[in-house]
């Protein structure tokens, strides 16, 4: 067994029930193809350059494998070699903490991803370097420091702050690590069976900067129209989001994995990604949720590609009619679903009607009910000019009927629910598509307030006030 399949199983061995570990990936090894600017290794008889200021300072090293050395060689003894511009060794500094895309997750699957954020270490997370490799990380510029629950390096186990501080003070310490930014450990394991928030939204900014640098630091366009921008995403995407309010009986790791189970493994949700977090509590929701409820609440983000446009909407309804069903055994209080529009060019997503004739029709129809309204409007008005039409004052008007109706075909107040729809607020991490909102309906604060009586030999029972018609004979 390796050093990297030693360390594995004493991870396995000695992690608490709900650690999470986060992997450095590259490494600074000569045989990398990745640190050499043609994307090779250099063969016998090659020539190589590495930087000046970065192979051999005063305090520098380079690290071989074992049994391997340097020598010059005769260049004729690969004639393939000794042609073309020198093999240049690439920068060991570019690599950098802030990077997603230099970090593995240790408890990724199929169908499973993280925001941009959560794809760096969070302040919860047991932190892995290569044990048997070399490597060298910069940890950004220092405007916080870096918290994280334990670093594992060259075979050493850092969880408290004073011993990290003396390794990275260390010869083999600065070789590793280096910037201005400071790394610290000490926090205790996520003990919350809901989960903890990460704790790197301040660090998003850089997150996002080395993220989208390969790109001239601009996102690339999303392929729908009012696609969606989840808390800690760098950039908009396809898909809906699932905002679940959580309550004391809420899992989430046991949620998660009742959503691969349940749904991601349909063959209905292939090509879906799906993401699960505890994040803070946005302003949008804050305004829609009770004083009493925490400030964190359940990301559910749906990321949907081209082959799948549409089927983040769909999962995310039946997500939310499983809530409904089952939310007081999952700890589900309350949840609101954002989706985005249809693919951007034309396209038609699964679920919304394309262009064709079905487009026609409800053109023709949009346009025959504007004509309609139209004309009543002038009929109306024509009608007050002829004194043939009168408009009852407030004082004498009949009082105004209620807003709605008590439906006996629901007589439990648990089983009814509260359904609210609006569009959001500004754009940010909100997304922009239109939220529906679904929560536990409230007891009345008072007795409910007797149904009006049935007419005599009528078989049917239920009845309401219909606010259309006010005054005594509203009554059906």
């Amino acid at each position: 067994m390796g050093a990297l399949g030693q360390l594995l199983l004493w991870l396995q061995i000695c992690a608490p029930a709900r650690a999470a570990y986060k992997f450095w990936v590259p490494t600074t090894h000569f045989e990398a193809a990745a640190n050499w600017s043609q994307n090779r290794t250099p063969c016998a008889g090659a020539a190589v350059e590495f930087p000046a200021d970065k192979l051999l300072p005063l305090d520098g090293e380079l690290v071989l494998a074992s049994g391997a050395g340097f020598s010059a060689a005769d260049t004729s003894l690969d004639a393939d070699c000794g042609a073309g511009a020198p093999a240049l060794f690439r920068d060991p500094d570019r690599f950098w903490w802030h990077d997603p895309l230099l970090w593995r997750s240790g408890d990724s699957a199929s169908g499973l991803f993280s925001v941009d954020a959560e794809r760096v270490p969070c302040r919860h997370d047991d932190v892995v370097f290569p044990p048997d490799a070399a490597f060298r990380v910069g940890l950004g510029p220092g405007a916080r420091p870096v918290r994280v629950r334990s670093v594992s390096a060259l075979g050493q186990t850092f969880t408290r702050d004073e011993d990290l501080a003396a390794f990275l003070a260390s010869r083999a310490g600065r070789l590793r690590f280096h910037g201005p930014g400071a790394l610290r450990v000490g926090p205790a394991a996520c003990a919350d069976p809901s989960g903890c928030v990460c704790g790197t939204a301040e660090a998003q900014p850089w997150i996002c900067a080395a993220l989208l640098q390969p790109r001239g630091g601009r996102c690339p366009p999303a392929a729908c129209l009012d696609a969606l921008r989840p808390v800690g995403q760098c950039c908009d995407l396809c898909g809906a989001i699932v905002t679940l309010t959580h309550g004391a009986a809420f899992d989430l790791e046991r949620y998660r994995a009742r959503l691969l189970r349940a749904f991601l493994a349909l063959p209905q949700y292939q090509g879906l990604r799906v993401a699960i977090s505890k994040v803070a509590r946005t302003p949008r929701s804050r305004e829609a949720a009770a004083p009493e409820e925490a400030a964190t609440e359940i990301q559910v983000v749906l990321a949907e590609d081209a082959a799948a446009a549409g089927g983040g909407g769909r999962l995310a309804r039946a997500i939310v009619e499983d809530a409904v069903e089952h939310g007081e055994a999952l700890g589900v209080l309350a949840a609101t679903v954002r989706t985005s529009g249809a693919p951007a060019g034309g396209g038609s997503a699964a679920g919304l009607a394309g262009p064709g004739p079905r487009a026609g029709l409800a053109g023709g129809v949009t346009a025959a009910l504007l004509l309609l309204l139209l004309a009543l409007a002038l009929l109306l008005a024509l009608l007050r000019r002829a004194g043939r039409l009168r408009w009852r004052r407030r004082a004498e008007a009949a009082p105004a009927a209620p807003l709605g109706f008590h439906n006996p075909a629901f007589p439990a107040a648990g089983a009814q629910a509260q359904v609210r729809a609006g569009r959001p607020r500004g754009r940010g991490g909100e997304g922009r598509g239109s939220p529906l909102t679904l929560r536990p309906a409230q007891p009345p604060a008072g007795p409910p307030s007797p149904a009006p009586r049935a007419a005599a030999g009528s078989a049917s029972r239920s009845y309401f006030v219909n606010p259309l018609f006010a005054g005594d004979e509203a009554e059906a």
